[in-house]
């Protein structure tokens, strides 16, 4: 299906109180994005972090063991990225820089929530340093591109933590979190700051923060949510939920940052995964997980515009 037919209608973003907790598991992929509405963010308890969920083989936790290993090969790095004793840096504050690192095993949960514990810091001042970093969870790995330090048309999901607005005709506030999900068919328009392809977003300031800056990503019977602790209130922020998303078993995370005439120094702390006891239908069970195509059906499009049914 053409790339243009495949998505027209962009994404949506709410911002709700701090909470603690991520919304527990949603309805199926199938629930108009109308009734979340209505019915509002569900409460629930986040992940832990009790050691029996962990997944310590898709897990990235000081001190780095099995990082670029021969050994012990469970994450690899490339481009800039340097790796010290607290941190990894995908890329110094410094100019056209390229780093990532990925995870050297496939995933094949059908249901987890990854923690990242990152900085985004430097000396630039306001509107003067770039460009952010995104996180991934995609068929391909390892592989450089203009898309924050990775390649563009992937297959899978992105999020995509903004420091530069591109286009200042837009009306939203950096830094900008943002969702994106692609079958191949999509390229991400930087001068644009990703709008066309965005599925929803929200702005948090995590940028030169002096205390530790948290995201969390759950992905449960296609409900994707993304929260922020970005206050040293150690509690979550709501940025994105919503549902009807596909994803298939079997990608890759990672991490990738860039940086162009503007930078900063983006490090990744620890990403940690965790694997949520959910109960599938039989008939879900049934389904072959790797062969599914990253896809996103709105059924009620919370912008007004028609909606549009992609997969």
């Amino acid at each position: 299906m053409a790339a243009e037919s495949w998505i027209r209608c962009w994404g949506w973003g709410r911002r709700c109180p701090a909470r603690p907790g991520l919304p527990g598991p949603g309805p199926g992929p199938t629930t108009p994005l109308l009734i979340l509405l209505l019915l509002g963010p569900v409460a629930a308890d986040i992940t832990d972090g009790n050691s029996e969920h962990l997944k310590r083989e898709h897990s990235l936790i000081k001190p780095y063991q099995g990082v670029g290993s021969s050994s012990m090969p469970l994450w690899d790095f490339q481009g800039s990225t340097i790796l010290t004793s607290q941190y990894v840096r995908l890329t110094p504050d410094e100019r056209s820089k390229e780093g990532s690192i990925w995870n050297h095993q496939p995933c094949f949960l059908k249901d987890w929530e990854m923690h990242v514990h990152f900085k985004v810091h430097g000396a630039g001042k306001k509107n003067l340093h770039g460009d952010g970093i995104a996180l991934w969870y995609t068929r391909d790995r390892l592989m450089p591109g203009p898309v924050f330090g990775s390649k563009d048309n992937f297959h899978g999901l992105a999020i995509f933590l903004d420091t530069y607005p591109n286009d200042e005709t837009m009306e939203r506030v950096f830094p900008y979190i943002s969702v994106m999900v692609n079958n191949g068919s999509l390229s991400y328009d930087h001068s644009k700051d990703g709008r066309w392809t965005e599925l929803a977003g929200c702005t948090a300031d995590f940028r030169n923060r002096d205390h530790d800056t948290f995201l969390a990503v759950r992905y449960s019977r296609g409900r994707l949510t993304v929260m922020t602790d970005l206050e040293d209130k150690n509690e979550w922020k709501n940025c994105i939920d919503i549902t009807g998303v596909r994803l298939p078993t079997g990608y890759y995370f990672g991490a990738s940052a860039g940086t162009g005439d503007l930078s900063d120094n983006h490090d990744i702390i620890s990403m940690k995964l965790f694997q949520l006891m959910v109960e599938h239908t039989p008939d879900e069970e049934n389904i072959d997980w790797t062969k599914i195509e990253p896809s996103v059906n709105f059924l009620k499009s919370p912008k007004g515009c028609p909606a549009d049914v992609w997969q």
